[in-house]
């Protein structure tokens, strides 16, 4: 058995990025995980068929916010090295460090990317968009994905070097302090959206564009109590509204 070199860490953490593609009800990201996992397997266990009965363990059921699945893919892969060495886990104990890893990502990662930075970044993204639209995208794509593409990549190392205790407290309290960082920076962003598209230049705009942005504000509002508004009703929402701007102008 050889071990784990950064090479084999960085090829898992490349495939984390494919880690929903075969998304299922079944399984969910039982079989991305599984082929993510591969390289490691792969050093650590030269037999054939060990190693598929070992992949084929991997493709059970796992869910968990996919940017920190790098976190629990890197805690596992050094659980499996114990195992190939006759002194880790069994498959049992392994799948139950899964389901915890995975629940625990899911508990940080969730309100961290879906709920707080992604809407940070479309809030710097809207606020640089009139000044330059390339500009605004451009700010978007690289707030939001600096952060997510970094965990990807080096999450695996983390968790590998950390092993199962890789979301304890330290990690779990700094990513809680960023996620109410975040919070407090998007609100005030998204103060400064609302003055600036209010009265650019210093001129207000018409009644019926302040009534539609606070139709639009407070749908947002309303949608924000909801875990996951479905894009479904996000498009009849702003359908509706573009409609009665329309009615109104």
């Amino acid at each position: 058995m050889k071990p784990l070199r950064d090479r084999d860490l960085l090829r898992m953490a490349l495939r984390t990025t494919l880690l929903q593609a075969t998304f299922n009800y079944e399984r969910q990201q039982g079989i991305g995980w599984a082929w993510a996992l591969e390289p490691a397997l792969g050093r650590l266990v030269p037999d054939p068929g060990t190693r598929r009965e070992r992949l084929a363990e991997h493709t059970a059921y796992f869910n968990t916010q996919p940017t920190l699945a790098s976190l629990a893919l890197g805690a596992v892969a050094r659980l499996e090295e114990g195992r190939a060495r006759g002194a880790g886990p069994d498959a049992d104990a392994i799948a139950r460090v899964k389901s915890v890893l995975g629940a625990s990502a899911a508990a940080i990662g969730d309100p961290l990317f879906w709920f707080t930075l992604r809407p940070f970044a479309a809030c710097l993204g809207v606020l640089l968009a009139p000044a330059s639209l390339a500009g605004g995208a451009l700010a978007l794509c690289l707030c939001y994905n600096i952060v997510h593409l970094g965990v990807r990549t080096f999450g695996v190392g983390w968790g590998y070097r950390l092993g199962p205790a890789v979301l304890g407290d330290p990690l779990r309290g700094r990513l809680t302090r960023l996620t109410r960082l975040l919070a407090i920076a998007g609100a005030a962003l998204t103060g400064v959206i609302v003055a600036t598209t209010l009265v650019p230049g210093g001129s207000p705009r018409p009644i019926v564009f302040q009534v539609a942005l606070m139709a639009g504000l407070g749908v947002g509002l309303v949608g924000a109590q909801r875990g996951r508004p479905s894009p479904t009703e996000w498009a009849l929402g702003v359908g509706a509204l573009c409609v009665l701007s329309t009615m109104l102008r």
